[in-house]
């Protein structure tokens, strides 16, 4: 049992920070430039993906072992996979614009965009692919949503202070955000090695 908890630990730690989604595997790139301008909207963004990410790995998890290796229709994945990130997009954005109808505004396009993202789907492909138990696709979706929510906050929390940098013109924006993230980047490559699974 403690063994348990300890994989399910080392799971989670590995898919925040060994593989970060964001920083290592490079995924995600446009809503992370995109919702990293203010701390608000990345905080937000980050509680959404990550109950996103959580639930989808476990429903995927479920239709994938119980319904599609059975008839063995497995190679199905991607589209149904899709199609249930889809609908918890659907709802996530109903239950946003009811409950915060102010970030749902802030978010705009970018929340939609969570249905189409790639982190999203890779969660599920990985889970089936690594034949992950339940509750280690649970792990595993949320330490990657832990992942890209820590990768969030911090590009936040510098692109906000670069605001107020006196930054070379060519740089300002984007370039600049490239170049940090670049050097965020380097940063993670040293929890290289921190965990063998």
């Amino acid at each position: 049992m403690e063994s348990d908890f300890i994989k399910y630990f080392e799971l989670i730690v590995s898919a925040s920070l060994i593989n970060n989604f964001v920083f290592t595997r490079f995924l995600g790139l446009c809503i992370f430039f995109g919702v990293s301008k203010k701390m608000e909207t990345a905080v937000g963004m980050s509680i959404t993906f990550t109950a996103v990410m959580m639930i989808s790995a476990a429903l995927s998890w479920v239709v994938y072992t119980k319904v599609m290796v059975p008839l063995e229709i497995s190679y199905l994945e991607i589209i149904v996979f899709i199609g249930i990130i889809a609908g918890l997009v659907q709802a996530s954005d109903t239950i946003m614009r009811k409950v915060s109808p102010g970030l749902y505004y802030k978010l705009g396009i970018y929340l939609a965009l969570i249905s189409t993202n790639c982190i999203i789907l890779a969660v599920p492909l990985i889970n089936a692919g690594e034949k992950y138990t339940f509750i280690q696709s649970l792990a595993f979706g949320l330490g990657s949503g832990l992942g890209f929510g820590l990768a969030l906050v911090i590009m936040a929390s510098i692109r906000e202070k670069l605001e107020l940098a006196d930054v070379p013109v060519a740089f300002k924006g984007l370039p600049m955000a490239f170049v940090v993230t670049s050097l965020i980047a380097l940063a993670f490559t040293g929890f290289s090695g921190l965990i063998t699974l």
